[in-house]
């Protein structure tokens, strides 16, 4: 899944962070250094590879005082700013917005730690509590009137005499920020603008504790005779959650993704599938006090009444704006020159699949979708998933990403020695990442693979530092989080053919990372339809044969993937298709309909029901997140109305992967490898998406390889 958690943000918008009022910057000074005397999260990073994080020393403790002290002081950095006698430069404005901050940065990098792999009741406590005061703090930042003042004249400036490029793209994106935040607002507008973004913060705390309360809530306890069609590592697997949780002799399926899945595929028990499937997507919408009913119809009220003081008649107007779809009509096009394709394609796998369970007297319901699809794709082409996860070991899927990364990038994963490098948790590795060619330093690589408690569901890439020069060479520390289910001891690791995808695919952020070579800070976040991209077309990789006749080898005997399974992996590529388009579409189509209506009086369960109704959604299967736990949308602002970048970036995605197809060294080819390292990795958001994909190309994308990509008709749009 995408990674909605890395764009680098400005220092403006860190939301990690406490208004305390500001004393005389030596005061200031002082008393942030005798607070470094106690306070691990505040001191700077020490040790080997530029410094590292201590996360072997976090301590929730600390982290109240961390955030009011690195919010001083990135305070003060601000008031040095607006104090300049001088004239506005590039320089003394925008260089030196982007190096305020530095403390509360790394503050920030623990912060994130807790909320994403190792959240606690008391820590949600510590967030419930911050969220509204560090709403109030980025407020002060944004709608600094004088700091704002200072950006726009070195930005009007800039368009009459510009910058170096990559200076000129920077000031368009601060500009661009401030100006979308209200910085031009007047000063009852601006109020109130502050006053909703405080309320949201604490609904979206509210909405995402809410989701992890449900999915550590409701676990499904299965005695052994009700084991049937499961896997021996998964028995083994939930056999060991079920004594850790205190019930020894059961097996326990838990309320996420990576257990809900394999048990609704493979489980025989269709009334116990039925119970897995109303737990997990019932998340957030149980009529108790985690409902998220009420959540979601106060943020979009809100979302809409901000928006609106900024002259904009619906949420997705504004966000979509310097995306590259630029409007939310032009996204909608796309999907709904989708959609009709996807949901007939959905008929005819309901027809195939209703076949076979007519012998059993069932009529499919969503419970019953994964379980019959995985018949019917024994039945058309002989293939078994659970003989493909036999070959699909994380050990040997790591090596493989290595080995693209080689191929492509030219880099080398060295594992660092064991305790040379903090680590949050005994189950999260390192590796430093150097060039090949010169043996230099480019960063490290954190993988933490395994579910557990505290950890939110799904899978996710991030950075604890990015790329720059302008203020001293830095290299990068990235980590890919994953929700694989642990085995027993002694045990493989083994995977689904998707959930290996998934595998590729918050790698390619990581090396979309690693890649970065940019000056400046800010040029390292993204574009939010375009930064899927790098990650979708890393998944082609999986089934090219060099990756599969190396490292797909079976668990037991060693031996590479048979030709035969390979060719019915291939011959089924597009099998079940019309199930990942439409649950994936569904959610992507709701995320942008009920930003677009007006939310005065919504039933937000209602207009889910009635939207899809309208949409001809299928009645055996449901959105891939309905809306009480749609957290990409309602947990922050990173993909609302953006949920469509997914599709957006797949129509880039399958362009290029035809580009490497028809090249002459295959997807292996040297120069085209490194034409796209260039224009589509390196530059990050130092250039136009658009302008960096015609650079690589030669051309914009079409959609007709997408269609292509999934066995769908070709669209006239």
């Amino acid at each position: 899944m995408n990674n909605y958690f890395n764009t680098v943000t400005l220092k403006f918008v860190l939301v990690f962070s406490v208004f305390i009022a500001i004393t005389s910057c030596n005061q200031n000074k002082g008393k942030t250094q005798d607070m470094q005397a106690t306070n691990i999260l505040l001191e700077e990073w020490t040790g080997p590879y530029g410094g590292v994080p201590a996360f072997d020393k976090m301590n929730i403790k600390n982290i109240k005082s961390a955030l009011e002290v690195g919010m001083k002081e990135n305070l003060a950095d601000i008031d040095l700013i607006t104090k300049n006698s001088k004239k506005p430069t590039f320089k003394n404005t925008i260089v030196a917005l982007e190096k305020a901050g530095k403390t509360l940065n790394r503050v920030q990098r623990y912060y994130g730690i807790w909320s994403a792999n190792v959240s606690s009741p008391e820590f949600r406590k510590i967030q419930k509590e911050m969220a509204p005061v560090l709403s109030e703090f980025r407020s002060k930042i944004s709608q600094n009137k004088e700091l704002f003042n200072r950006i726009k004249t070195v930005y009007e400036n800039a368009q009459k005499n510009p910058l170096d490029d990559d200076q000129q793209r920077v000031i368009q994106i601060i500009y661009e920020r401030f100006a979308m935040n209200g910085a031009e607002l007047d000063d009852e507008k601006k109020a109130r603008y502050a006053a909703i973004n405080k309320e949201l913060s604490t609904l979206y705390t509210n909405f995402s504790n809410n989701i992890l309360a449900d999915e550590e809530n409701y676990v499904v306890y299965l005695t052994k005779d009700e084991l049937d069609g499961l896997s021996e590592a998964m028995i083994k697997a939930t056999a060991k959650i079920a004594s850790d949780k205190g019930h020894e002799g059961k097996y326990a399926i838990t309320n996420t993704r990576s257990y809900m899945d394999p048990f609704l595929t493979y489980s025989n028990e269709r009334a116990l599938r039925e119970k897995v499937w109303n737990n997990y997507y019932s998340r957030g919408d149980n009529g108790d006090e985690f409902d998220n009913n009420e959540n979601i119809a106060k943020i979009l009220k809100l979302r809409k009444e901000r928006v609106a003081l900024l002259g904009y008649d619906n949420y997705a107007d504004w966000r979509l704006q310097n995306r590259m779809a630029k409007t939310p009509e032009n996204a909608m096009r796309l999907m709904n020159a989708v959609w009709p394709a996807a949901i007939a394609r959905v008929k005819e796998e309901v027809a195939d699949m209703q076949a076979i369970a007519n012998k059993d007297n069932i009529t499919i319901k969503p419970w019953d979708y994964r379980f019959y699809a995985e018949k019917v794709r024994k039945q058309k082409y002989d293939l078994d998933s659970d003989e493909v996860k036999q070959y699909l070991q994380l050990d040997k899927l790591t090596q493989a990403l290595f080995f693209v990364a080689g191929e492509l990038f030219n880099y080398n994963f060295i594992p660092v020695p064991e305790g040379s490098v903090p680590v949050f948790h005994p189950d999260v590795k390192v590796w430093e990442v150097t060039n090949k060619t010169t043996g230099e330093h480019i960063g490290l690589w954190y993988l933490d693979p395994f579910a557990r408690k505290g950890k939110r569901s799904g899978a996710w890439a991030t950075t604890y530092r990015s790329h720059s020069t302008f203020d001293g060479n830095k290299n990068v520390l990235a980590s890919n989080n994953s929700n694989f289910v642990k085995p027993a001891p002694g045990e493989p690791v083994l995977v689904s053919w998707d959930d290996a995808s998934t595998f590729l695919h918050e790698f390619g952020h990581a090396l979309h990372f690693f890649s970065s070579e940019v000056k400046y800070p800010t040029l390292n976040g993204g574009v939010r339809d375009y930064t899927e991209f790098q990650s979708q077309v890393l998944e082609r990789w999986l089934s090219t044969d060099k990756v599969i006749n190396q490292f797909l080898v079976h668990y037991k005997t060693g031996k590479a993937m048979p030709k035969e399974l390979i060719e019915k992996i291939k011959k089924a590529s597009t099998f079940n298709q019309g199930f990942a388009t439409t649950e994936y579409l569904a959610s992507a189509l709701m995320d942008m309909k009920i930003h677009m209506v007006d939310p005065t009086n919504i039933d937000v369960d209602t207009f889910e029901k009635e939207t899809l109704t309208e949409m001809n959604m299928p009645k055996e299967l449901v959105m891939r997140h309905r809306t009480p736990h749609f957290g990409h949308v309602f947990s922050g602002e990173g993909y609302a109305t953006a949920y469509y970048g997914y599709m957006w970036a797949d129509v880039l995605t399958a362009d290029a992967a035809e580009a490497f197809a028809e090249a002459p060294g295959g997807f292996y080819d040297k120069d085209l490898a490194a034409k796209m390292v260039k224009y589509l990795f390196t530059p990050r958001n130092s250039m136009d998406p658009a302008e960096a994909y015609r650079k690589f190309r030669g051309r914009d994308a079409k959609i007709d390889a997408l269609m292509r990509d999934r066995g769908f008709p070709i669209p006239k749009i």
